[in-house]
């Protein structure tokens, strides 16, 4: 009995703080990123018929992500050219994102925030950051908060150091680097995930410094980054690599995958891009083995986990009938006509008497 005591006083309590603090406990899995709403910021920024792919590359990363959850609501999607209407396309009111034009990526339900020139690096900034005119609608805002988690996805024509903008401006790794450190100022973010496809990519987040952001390119400074899947019926590229082998990971992604980002940084080896992709997380505060893919590309749903016992009253949740409180009002109006007919009946009978 001396040794029952001893372990339910000094082992047991031991034994429950282990199992608690475990980095194995289900609960803390389940709520280790601490964010409570997903948004994402997917942008072309190329504009012209000959540049197709980067229209196909950002809208199927729009589907893969509505796909695993995130709303229209919370997905700004900037468009510098619209494909689907262009007079070229053998296909009107589409967009295949792959050969013999086997998925078509544009659709019925695609809403597009900013096109054409709206999309503008002035424009882009102004999302990013919060500062725009207050005739601006709901649906051109990045409505984020201090627990948002925000996948940004680029893809366009680059160079060492920026990103060119409908071939006519572009914007460099300082100003978008700055752009990030005004959002974790303004607490616009809780966790970033960038990811951009263009020529030497990975140059873009060479000047990033602002916590929590994750960043992922498509080829590292002096390379190429290269197009996918020429099609001979559309007369152009239809992907480029490294996006192409991303959605391809993305297909095989569902709510409840447990998928991780260094599943991610190996989605397209140089084998396969035949340019180098790139990553940084060391602005990143969680190991990359502990980030889901879904924290970024999914919507949270959280719950309560809890162990009490819930009773359920069958009748806790009657209402009544719809019209009851017309029913009760026309039960008082026909009272107080009866009160009223019988006062002049009485009063009535009062004035004969009396005469």
């Amino acid at each position: 009995s001396l040794l029952v005591t001893l372990f339910f006083f000094f082992f047991f309590p031991l034994v429950y703080i282990f199992s608690i603090s475990s980095p194995l406990s289900h609960a803390q899995k389940f709520f280790r990123s601490e964010h409570t709403n997903n948004w994402a910021l997917l942008v072309c920024t190329s504009r012209f018929w000959f540049n197709y792919r980067h229209v196909a590359n950002t809208l199927s990363v729009y589907r893969s992500v509505k796909r695993l959850g995130i709303p229209d609501s919370h997905i700004i999607l900037m468009l510098a050219d619209d494909m689907a209407c262009n007079p070229r396309n053998p296909k009107p009111a589409t967009v295949f994102s792959h050969k013999n034009m086997e998925l078509n990526v544009y659709g019925d339900d695609v809403e597009v925030d900013y096109r054409g020139y709206e999309v503008t690096v002035e424009n882009f900034l102004r999302v990013l950051t919060g500062r725009q005119p207050p005739s601006t609608p709901r649906s051109k805002r990045l409505l984020s908060d201090d627990r948002s988690n925000i996948l940004i996805y680029m893809t366009g024509h680059g160079g060492n150091g920026f990103l060119k903008f409908q071939d006519s401006e572009e914007i460099t790794n300082v100003e978008l680097a700055d752009a990030f450190e005004q959002m974790w100022q303004k607490r616009r973010y809780h966790e970033l995930l960038f990811i951009i496809d263009t020529c030497q990519g990975a140059s873009m987040y060479e000047r990033f410094y602002s916590p929590n952001v994750m960043s992922l390119a498509s080829s590292q400074v002096g390379e190429d980054s290269l197009s996918h899947q020429p099609d001979l019926g559309i007369g152009v590229h239809l992907m480029d690599r490294y996006t192409y082998y991303l959605l391809e990971f993305l297909e095989d992604i569902h709510p409840a995958s447990q998928a991780n980002m260094n599943d991610l940084f190996q989605v397209c080896p140089r084998s396969l891009c035949v340019s180098t992709p790139g990553h940084r997380n060391d602005l990143f505060q969680r190991h990359p083995e502990s980030v889901l893919i879904t924290d970024f590309f999914g919507s949270v749903r959280k719950v309560e986990i809890t162990d009490a016992t819930i009773s359920l009253n069958p009748n806790a949740g009657e209402k009544e009938p719809r019209y009851a409180f017309l029913k009760k009002k026309k039960t008082k109006n026909k009272t107080k006509q009866k009160t009223v007919l019988y006062q002049k009946d009485v009063f009535k009978k009062f004035l004969i008497a009396t005469t």
